[in-house]
């Protein structure tokens, strides 16, 4: 399951401010509740935490661990259930000198469902469950292969990595008459195997047994594709996981950017899918019809006062304060937000052009 830009935004977010506090004992508390776990139990232990941390020696520690657990408490009794994904709490005193109290409690549902439940005090708050949940876990498996060279790539999240080039012994075409015609089209069929063999062992090395992998797309231009998906080389786990075959017109780096260009079907549930469509739609527009975008934070958040925005695409290298006002006035006129990584090239130039941009309901002279 892969979570959308926003929640991740919003992920980060708390865990950045979370990040910034520090207990000077084992006062910050942390509790993650499973998805379909009895909200009531958990309550139940925390006030039996409660009894037993009035034990602590340090009045200072005590009184700021209970009543660190009296305010999460009062908090989860807001929730009539366990929401749907479970829920994760934070509380304790953040006060920036001893002897001070503020006492704050923050919760979130998290994108992904939680299977695991964690109670802790400690002298930060436990947050590696969370930062593990922006991390992109599923991938695609990308190899573009002709007779004479191959590239095997990951596609993970938005981004493209590159794992191997290799590059075959076939020779060229020959005109040689006679035998020679002949001992050379041998030639060179027998390193075209040599070649296939090869990349086949990579594919093994790379995708077998990988469980996270969703599938293998594979591209290239020409015949050479299919004659080696069907060559019988390729490990029946692994040719099992190919998805989509494309004709492309490029190899190498730029057939890896066509290769998912042209996945668009295959891919299309991929939030990197969806990114390149509506910063794409966006720079058309620009270029065919300006009156029907805006950009830049200043002119974009004009536009978005005057009620006149459909979609506005917000790069995630923006200023979380501004994120957040471009959000509160998106939410006032019912103006759909997507927030945009960087880990494209549509991405990219949207941070380039101002970070801020917006396909409007009808066109503005």
């Amino acid at each position: 399951m892969s979570i959308t830009e926003k929640q991740k935004h919003q992920l980060k977010k708390l865990i950045k401010e979370l990040e910034l506090y520090k207990g000077r004992h084992t006062e910050l508390v942390s509790v993650y509740v499973p998805q379909d776990y009895d909200i009531v139990k958990i309550i139940n232990h925390l006030d039996q935490e409660k009894g037993t941390a009035t034990n602590i020696k340090s009045a200072s520690t005590r009184k700021n661990v209970t009543d660190a657990l009296e305010r999460m408490i009062q908090h989860l009794r807001l929730f009539k259930r366990t929401p749907q994904n479970g829920l994760a709490v934070f509380s304790g005193n953040v006060a920036e000198r001893e002897g001070q109290q503020d006492f704050k409690v923050w919760s979130i549902e998290p994108p992904i469902p939680l299977k695991t439940r964690i109670y802790r005090c400690d002298k930060e708050f436990v947050l590696d469950l969370l930062r593990d949940m922006m991390e992109t876990k599923e991938v695609y498996g990308l190899v573009i292969v002709d007779r004479r060279d191959a590239i095997i790539a990951h596609l993970k999240g938005k981004t493209i990595i590159p794992l191997l080039k290799t590059h075959s012994e076939v020779p060229g075409k020959t005109r040689a008459g006679g035998q020679s015609a002949a001992r050379f089209e041998r030639l060179r069929e027998g390193a075209k195997i040599d070649h296939f063999k090869k990349v086949a062992e990579y594919l093994k090395e790379k995708f077998l047994g990988d469980k996270n992998l969703k599938g293998i797309i594979v591209g290239g231009p020409g015949p050479t594709k299919y004659d080696f998906i069907d060559s019988g080389y390729i490990t029946a786990e692994v040719r099992n996981k190919v998805i989509a075959i494309k004709d492309l017109s490029y190899t190498g780096e730029f057939g890896l950017q066509e290769l998912l260009e042209k996945s668009g079907d295959v891919l299309a549930e991929e939030s990197v899918i969806e990114e390149k469509k509506i910063v794409g739609r966006f720079f058309e527009l620009l270029s065919t019809k300006p009156g029907m975008v805006a950009y830049g934070v200043e002119e974009v958040m004009k536009n978005l006062k005057m009620g006149t925005v459909d979609v506005l695409l917000i790069s995630e290298t923006l200023e979380d304060a501004k994120i957040e006002e471009f959000e509160k006035e998106a939410a006032k006129v019912g103006t759909e937000v997507k927030i945009i990584s960087t880990e494209t090239r549509e991405g990219a130039q949207l941070t380039e052009i101002g970070k801020a941009a917006s396909i409007l309901r009808y066109e503005v002279k």
